[in-house]
């Protein structure tokens, strides 16, 4: 006689994948492969197209569980970033995470609607999605790779803050499709993403703070748990009111993690190991959102698309927006090198998809390609792109505790 839960085969199921990336993780960190590629593999060969272990069909979930999965990554790498770090690249990584996107988009956009046989919207969309850099695959990066402050200040604060503007252009174009806003709409809809994120986050971050700087919360497992909720409000609140909530989520990390806290390694730790599963969960799942088979059909547009993000795009928008701070071309070269594209652009592809665009399936087989050749070719090669342009660290990375800052001063 014996009693079987409906959940006890997902359970079981869920922990070997999780056990497996994880192990897989290790193996990439050891050969200097990004992690979030093997991730992405093993997602494919478990689902439909390959041993089709899971099924999963449908982009609005995959939408919905990506979205939380960044929420956490984006949290904690507010948590881990040092104030003075950010002091230090603010106008630079700004003006990345915002005219960088703008015209790096522009620029795929508009060499996509030139050189390939698909619709304006279409080739802008693809440009949109496909403009900034991922703040899974950057923070991850980070943490294996020796570089100075400078360097890895700016890339960290880019990562984590140029979502919003990515967004904002995937949903206009959106909108754009589906009617005719005028430039007052758009102006207003930035506008109220931008400061509404900002207002938001900054509310929540303070608010946050002052709580759990309070000894009368309870037990220490609480706390971690408080900042799990102050981070989800953080997100609700700015999405509900218009604003960016990915922003907002960042900003709220940022000020929780530099005022002192009770608990506070606690809180940092806890987090980081949450941000370490989404991180593994969020590329489990867009692996297996993905068809292979679907991807050779559009292989020969994805390389164009790369080349023109990769060779033309970043390389432009990276050098209009730090010749005005001091930056020598080996630095803006290897930052160039470093737009890593992952999670963000993937989730963003399935945007469209849920909004009913002819093109949706489209717009994701290319973008998730992109996303597998940014992996492939930056990801494995970043080290040796360091070395190569003489932008690399004097020290390696402590992988046990890189990006947990110290303690400050009660």
């Amino acid at each position: 006689m014996s009693v079987q839960l409906p959940a006890d085969t997902w359970v079981f199921a869920a922990a070997l994948l999780l056990i497996g990336a994880v192990l897989a993780a290790a193996f990439a960190g050891r050969v200097r492969i990004p992690g979030m590629l093997l991730f992405l593999a093993i997602g494919m060969v478990m689902a439909d197209d390959g041993l089709a272990i899971v099924r999963l069909d449908d982009p609005q979930l995959a939408q919905t569980v990506g979205t939380i999965g960044l929420l956490l990554i984006l949290f904690e790498g507010g948590l881990t970033t040092r104030i003075s770090d950010v002091r230090r690249v603010a106008s630079p990584a700004a003006l990345l995470a915002s005219v960088g996107v703008i015209l790096t988009a522009g620029i795929v956009g508009g060499g996509a609607a030139l050189l390939l046989d698909i619709e304006p919207t279409t080739a802008l969309l693809i440009g949109a999605v496909v403009a900034s850099t991922d703040a899974a695959a950057v923070f991850s990066l980070l943490r294996r790779t020796p570089l100075p402050r400078r360097l890895s200040s700016l890339l960290e604060v880019e990562s984590g803050a140029n979502d919003p503007v990515a967004i904002m252009l995937t949903v206009g174009l959106i909108a754009t499709w589906q009617g005719a806003p005028t430039p007052v709409d758009w102006v207003g809809f930035a506008v109220l993403q931008v400061v509404g994120g900002l207002v938001v986050g900054a509310v929540a971050g303070l608010a946050g703070s002052w709580l759990l700087s309070r000894e009368t919360l309870g037990a220490a497992g609480v706390y971690p748990v408080m900042a799990l909720g102050v981070a989800g409000l953080s997100y609700g609140g700015a999405a509900l009111l218009g604003g960016s909530g990915f922003l907002a989520v960042y900003l709220t990390g940022l000020l929780v993690g530099a005022r002192a806290t009770v608990y506070r390694r606690g809180i940092l730790f806890f987090h980081e190991g949450l941000s370490s599963t989404a991180e593994v969960g969020l590329f489990l799942l867009l692996g297996m959102l993905v068809f292979p088979t679907h991807l050779p059909p559009v292989a020969g547009a994805a390389l164009i698309v790369t080349v023109l993000l990769v060779l033309v795009a970043r390389p432009a928008a990276v050098a209009a927006c730090l010749l005005w701070f001091g930056y020598s071309w080996r630095e803006m070269a290897f930052v160039s090198w470093v737009g890593l594209r992952g999670a963000v652009p993937i989730v963003l592809a399935t945007f469209p998809a849920v909004a009913g665009h002819p093109d949706g399936e489209l717009i994701f087989n290319v973008v998730f390609f992109v996303v597998l050749v940014s992996a492939t070719v930056q990801g494995v090669t970043v080290r040796s792109a360091a070395r190569l342009l003489g932008v690399d660290g004097d020290e390696e990375p402590d992988l046990a505790t890189a990006r947990v800052p110290y303690d400050p001063p009660t």
